[in-house]
């Protein structure tokens, strides 16, 4: 059901001028802001996430500072813009995903809720 979410919604996201993968990186950029942790988290290759990172921060979305903490290491940050264009990206995805549980009753809400707390 994600992936089918993810497929609907991508135009949109693009129309945004991100990719959906670059929409994910900058939500994990505040819990993960060194960019092998974003690769590890997101289960993506290093490379796929260096040349996001690269677009985004030469779209103004993202920016690197030294990381106060290890002087040796650079860490990433989400600059205001790209908090606006992550909020428009993720309330496209929100919008989408609600859409397609509001095809099931209450009832049926309730089943899947329970059968997706028992998955985790």
């Amino acid at each position: 059901m994600l992936t089918s979410v993810i497929t609907n919604v991508a135009p949109d996201i693009a129309a945004l001028g991100l990719e959906v993968k670059e929409l994910f990186l900058l939500t994990e950029i505040d819990e993960h802001p060194h960019p092998a942790e974003l690769a590890l988290r997101l289960s993506m290759p290093k490379p796929t996430v260096t040349v996001n990172l690269k677009r985004l921060e030469a779209a103004g979305l993202v920016r690197r500072e030294i990381d106060p903490t290890d002087l040796r290491r650079h860490r990433l940050l989400v600059t205001p813009a790209g908090r606006k264009l992550m909020a428009r990206g993720l309330a496209l995805l929100s919008d989408t995903f609600s859409a397609r549980l509001a095809r099931l009753t209450a009832a049926e809400q309730g089943d899947l809720k329970t059968l997706l707390e028992k998955m985790i």
